[in-house]
């Protein structure tokens, strides 16, 4: 395969099991990626990472161009060998983290203007200056810079977003030149069909004449603007029929959703790729995904039992380490115990996924995710 080819291996209904070539080697579908915002995932080796069955791994454009900055990291070799990280990495662009402070944003059709939350510095993005930052940190695959509403929002404000993420996509495209790294468009709209779907239809507007310039396509869709404040049921309202508008021949990227249930769902819809801080950042508070839905580690019901994490895991922390000394750990906030929680929430996700691809491969996915609803660990989610 050549590079950024994907192939289509199968589909179960919507479901599909993608496989897609980069640089730093092929990845498939259905897919968890964990997040190293700072080039690094919190507690977790490289080697670990590997040995978990991560295939991608993001890292955040907003804190690395901040700290330690693009250019250290392109001296370094690039993110892979800053971080000893073998295989394939993305970048986000860092607009999420960017309009998130909305208090100290100021729009302009030409790009935004931010403070800094490091030095208080102000700080201008266009979205040529953007692409310039993702293709010297040098990630597999770089997205876009776009406008994320929040929600609830007023419609008018978000259909302005897609216009400005329309314009910025096709920047983006334009300015984005490095050969061995691919850049995703995304798709905004918030709750809105219509905003979504019109969104789709610039995306691959701006993808039609840029080929017909002799340009570069789009590698894959990122699903946006999803997971910012709204149930998960008004998601998926509208969810399966953007990310089917989509086209077939390219991976599709729900961002930052990491629930285990939604991922499920979401499969089932025609979504392949998935990434949040979720499996990480709750097990620092001491809180595991299980077979039999969340278990919070400080409870005191877990103080003299001395049975595996959950029976039905085969990780490192559930084959080395009773509940009772992982609640030990949690409740003397030793390190420790974010480690193994998060070593243990990683491989939960991962193997989800590597079971979900099994089942669309085998044509039986209505039945995996009929399963997965009725169990206990779909309750809690």
């Amino acid at each position: 395969m050549a590079l950024f080819d994907c192939t289509v291996d199968a589909t179960s209904g919507h479901a599909r099991a993608l496989t897609f070539t980069t640089a730093h080697g092929d990845f498939r579908t259905p897919m968890f990626m964990p997040v190293g915002t700072h080039a690094t995932v919190k507690g977790i080796t490289p080697d670990q990472l590997a040995g978990l069955g991560a295939q991608v791994v993001l890292a955040n454009t907003y804190h690395l161009a901040m700290r330690p900055g693009a250019e250290v990291v392109a001296e370094a070799g690039g993110v892979h060998r800053f971080m000893d990280y073998v295989g394939p990495m993305l970048t986000d662009s860092g607009g999420f983290q960017v309009f998130s402070l909305a208090d100290t944003v100021k729009l302009t059709e030409d790009g935004v203007e931010f403070r800094s939350i490091y030095d208080g510095s102000r700080v201008f993005w266009t979205p040529e200056e953007n692409m310039r930052i993702q293709e010297l940190i040098g990630a597999d695959i770089a997205m876009q810079l776009d406008q994320c509403a929040p929600y609830p929002a007023e419609k008018d404000f978000v259909a302005q977003a897609v216009m400005r993420s329309h314009k910025w996509a096709r920047r983006c495209l334009a300015a984005h030149t490095r050969p061995d790294q691919t850049l995703f468009g995304i798709v905004q709209g918030g709750m809105h069909l219509d905003l979504r779907l019109e969104s789709v239809r610039g995306l691959l507007d701006i993808e039609n004449a840029s080929l017909a310039a002799g340009g570069r396509r789009f590698g894959g869709f990122g699903i946006g603007g999803y997971s910012v404040g709204e149930s998960h049921e008004v998601m998926f309202e509208t969810l399966g029929q953007v990310a089917r508008a989509l086209p077939a021949d390219r991976p599709r990227y729900l961002m930052g959703v990491g629930n285990p249930t939604t991922l499920v769902r979401a499969v089932a819809e025609g979504v392949d790729m998935f990434d949040c801080v979720l499996p990480t950042r709750t097990a620092r508070m001491g809180t595991a995904f299980s077979s039999t839905g969340r278990m919070n580690m400080r409870n005191a019901k877990f103080a003299r039992d001395f049975t595996p994490l959950d029976h039905a895991c085969d990780c490192y922390t559930c084959t080395h380490f009773t509940r009772a000394y992982l609640r030990h750990l949690v409740k003397q906030d030793e390190m420790l115990g974010g480690i193994l929680l998060s070593l243990h929430n990683l491989h939960f996700l991962l193997d989800l996924m590597r079971r979900a691809r099994e089942a669309v491969l085998a044509d039986a996915y209505d039945a995996f995710v009929a399963a997965w609803m009725a169990s206990p660990a779909a309750q809690d989610y």
